[in-house]
């Protein structure tokens, strides 16, 4: 194997010396140049590969040593994976956050060191804004703007937004594209195939050509911001019902491939706890809401938001009616859930929450896991097989509960690669949003709360009815199946009214009264 790595290491080698000559006494910035950004992604991957090949000679497997040495491989790993994509930047940093997203799926020394990149994307200089805009828009700022702030309100890996004010006197949002980013993008994600094919010849229980694929399909639409204004339409339209959630209306005339103009939103990072307690926003209340609109989006109707990371989620006061809200931001990247897909997924976690083994064997199988759906479960829902198998809306999670499935993360990387290739694509991005929102519940300490499994539970049971309905043929069946929806889900209110007395003061002098009782001991 270390006979294959040198192989590596020589190309690598090779292609920095060649690079170093071309760009000699030349005026050329080395990211923009392919074979540096190739080199340099091929170097990194040497040195990885290596370390992992020849860090645990002499080490007994299973020891605390072995798994201490191990997590420092993975530190050090991941800060040279976390280098290389801050030194490639574009496609490199997008795929670093999604891999940092990870949580319950990677190594922790991998995400916790990945996670870096949402907050440490480079900027475009304004010279490079000016010029999209120009060329895009056939126009100089100050003829579009009546002001343009030139430092970023926010820079991402594949744009940067800066806060205007339009001739009229509204305040927007301008995303602008980075400009280099379009050009390299297709070229980095051959880069990353063929290495992730190198890896895998290296070390076959490597696997992860799923992360590959997610790019390849990913990145044009994430690209094309004119999609992103399509999507934030929809989404707005679809769950205009939600009063609470806000999302940024679109200019259209200030907006093309490459520059996306929409109205400006102030607010909070969700994960902000201290932002929320000084503008008394209630933290159960956001977390509830964001349950309501993410199980309204993956049940009911199959368009999913898949970037829900706490830059992408703002939570404010409204000014007028004092109410909170939710913004919801970054429409690039969506879900569109097959209606088979979504109706299984539906059971799945109808089953889950339900304890109901043969029904979450079932669906994980009809879901791709073959034999691997205990682990599925276990993925799907952060949550050891004990409190899946005992259910997990009855139990709550503990921290060793926690700290055991992070550290299986780590212990099962090679089967958990294997799932991963087996599930439909589309579960790809759902496992990453859940994810995602774990980590944001978690930050608010509102983790496998009651409300989120009630919400989960209407919306499955909506979604499923309004599937049988559209099958029934006759009107008496669908009357049928209309009486039997609308008992469940008075079944599910009755349940929540329930669980709201027993955690109220009625709840507590209800308690002690039955203490009272005779015979009640």
């Amino acid at each position: 194997m270390a006979g294959r790595l040198l192989k590596v290491s020589t190309l690598a080698t090779a292609v920095f010396a060649s690079s170093g000559f071309y760009l000699y006494n030349k005026h050329v910035d080395p990211n923009d140049i392919s074979i540096i950004r190739f080199g340099r992604a091929a170097a990194t991957t040497a040195v990885i590969s290596y370390d992992y090949i020849t860090a645990f000679r002499g080490v007994q497997y299973g020891t605390e040593e072995y798994w201490a040495l191990k997590s420092k491989v993975h530190r050090r790993s991941a800060e040279r994976l976390r280098d290389l994509c801050c030194a490639n930047r574009g496609t490199f940093i997008k795929v670093g956050q999604h891999l940092g997203a990870l949580d319950y799926l990677l190594p922790r020394e991998y995400t916790s060191t990945l996670k870096v990149l949402h907050s440490s994307a480079p900027q475009s200089t304004m010279q490079e804004i000016r010029q999209v805009i120009r060329e895009d828009l056939g126009k100089e700022v100050h003829e579009l703007f009546s002001s343009f702030e030139e430092t970023p309100q926010g820079a991402a890996s594949l744009a940067q937004v800066h806060k205007a004010v339009l001739l009229d006197g509204r305040t927007v949002a301008v995303k602008v594209q980075h400009p280099k980013v379009q050009r390299q993008s297709s070229k980095d994600i051959v880069v990353m195939e063929l290495l992730v094919h190198a890896v895998h010849w290296l070390f076959p229980d490597f696997a992860f050509m799923w992360l590959v694929e997610e790019a390849k399909k990913n990145m044009p639409l994430e690209l094309d911001f004119l999609n992103e204004g399509r999507n934030a339409e929809r989404v707005a339209n679809m769950l205009k019902h939600f009063h609470f959630l806000k999302v940024p209306k679109i200019h259209w005339d200030l907006s093309t491939k490459r520059i996306l103009t929409m109205d400006f939103a102030e607010g909070g990072q969700v994960n902000d706890r201290e932002y929320m307690r000084q503008n008394g926003i209630d933290v159960n209340e956001i977390s509830e809401n964001l349950g309501k609109m993410y199980s309204e989006m993956i049940f009911v109707n199959g368009f999913v938001h898949c970037d829900p990371h706490p830059g992408n989620v703002l939570v404010r006061k409204c000014p007028r009616s004092k109410r909170t809200e939710i913004v919801l931001l970054d429409h690039g990247l969506y879900q569109v859930l097959k209606e088979d897909f979504r109706l299984d997924y539906c059971r799945l976690w109808q089953a889950l929450m339900k304890a109901d083994m043969k029904g979450i064997e079932r669906y994980s199988r009809r879901l791709g896991a073959g034999d691997l759906y205990p682990l599925f479960a276990c993925v799907l829902t952060a949550r050891s097989w004990k409190s899946v198998s005992e259910g997990i809306s009855q139990t709550p999670v503990t921290t060793s509960e926690d700290v055991e499935i992070r550290t299986n993360a780590a212990l099962y990387l090679p089967q958990i690669s294997d799932l991963l290739n087996r599930v439909p694509r589309q579960m790809l991005l759902l496992l990453k949003t859940n994810d995602l929102l774990r980590g944001i519940e978690t930050i608010l300490q509102t983790r496998a709360s009651s409300s989120s499994f009630i919400n989960m539970s209407r919306c499955c049971t909506r979604a499923i009815a309004s599937h049988r309905r559209s099958k029934a043929g006759s009107r008496s069946k669908r009357l049928q199946i209309s009486l039997s929806e609308a008992l469940t889900l008075w079944q599910i209110s009755l349940y929540e009214v329930f669980l709201w007395i027993k955690s109220s003061r009625l709840g507590c002098w209800v308690s002690v009264l039955v203490g009272f009782l005779p015979g009640s001991s």
